[in-house]
């Protein structure tokens, strides 16, 4: 995919490939973390996809990148992969994939935090803030413990919210540091960095003496190969295009469908409870987004004026 002049099929494409194959991935990583320790999985699926792609990318005439391109992969990758992604993979251990993929789902609230901080202002626009306080509440709602006793993990939650921090964080970071012409080629820099900050935060925690092939289920197996083909090489692959050709607010649209997505996934196939109070926090969470993307196109149309 080239980053100059995309037309609209390949936009929409790119789009409708994050929305669905994202929003399985949340399955998939709880399938995949049931016999493979999650930081170790998450590195093999990068880097796998990450070196496929770079040689693909070299191949096709991709020039050799520079030092400052692997700086600014090593920032995103940090950010997306290892805290992002590490962050969710890890707390599939303890979380529902369905009420995951609810609390990943904030990351354009906290994009348009981000942005306030970076630009040094706070806009203060009433359905900005409405927006906020809203994803604050839906977040509220999943991890009442008052509510529902023992329905969410504290520390999967919290780590969640990290992780929904640093992949908005990362993906701003994105649109801004230098990174090579193509496309192709900087996301799977990012994936082969990010990889292996994956190993080694896996060799870290002691997930190595925990590795036993041959206790690899055929349903992690599967999961893993599922990830890295379409959750790495199509579905991030179209996310981190996307980031360079479209606005922001086109992007995060994606989150609208993939909690939905995760949710159906999660109690249809692994059956995960699907309760009143988690089919009210989506509402809310994604009533929350809905407001921010909307707010932003409108804000995007106007200075384009």
């Amino acid at each position: 995919m080239s980053a100059s002049a995309p037309s609209r099929r390949a936009v929409i494409a790119a789009l409708v490939a994050v929305y669905l194959i994202w929003g399985s991935t949340y399955l998939a990583i709880r399938y995949a973390v049931q016999t493979i320790p999650p930081f170790l999985m998450a590195s093999a699926r990068f880097l796998a996809a990450g070196l496929a792609l770079y040689a693909w990318a070299r191949a096709r005439g991709a020039p050799n990148p520079k030092p400052t391109h692997w700086r600014s992969a090593t920032v995103i990758g940090g950010l997306m992969l290892l805290g992002g992604n590490g962050g969710v993979v890890w707390s599939e251990q303890r979380v529902p994939s369905g009420i995951a993929a609810l609390m990943v789902a904030t990351v354009p609230l906290w994009m348009v935090v981000l942005e306030w901080i970076r630009c040094r202002r706070i806009e203060a626009r009433p359905i900005v803030l409405a927006a906020l306080v809203l994803g604050l509440l839906g977040i509220a709602l999943l991890v009442d413990p008052a509510a529902s006793p023992g329905h969410l993990d504290w520390i999967g939650a919290a780590v969640l919210v990290a992780a929904s921090l640093s992949w908005a964080l990362g993906s701003i970071s994105s649109r801004v540091l230098p990174l090579p012409l193509s496309s192709l080629l900087s996301t799977a820099m990012e994936m082969i960095v990010g990889g292996a900050l994956l190993a080694l935060a896996g060799l870290a925690t002691g997930e190595s003496a925990r590795l036993q092939l041959s206790a690899i289920s055929p349903a992690s197996a599967w999961a893993l190969a599922y990830l890295a083909v379409f959750g790495s090489l199509v579905a991030f692959t179209a996310y981190a295009w996307l980031l360079r050709v479209a606005s922001l607010a086109t992007v995060s649209t994606y989150a609208y469908v993939n909690p939905v997505v995760a949710v159906v996934l999660g109690w249809a196939i692994a059956g995960e409870p699907l309760t009143g109070r988690t089919l009210l926090a989506a509402s809310v969470i994604v009533t929350a987004v809905a407001l921010i993307i909307t707010n932003q196109s409108r804000v995007a149309r106007a200075r384009a004026r």
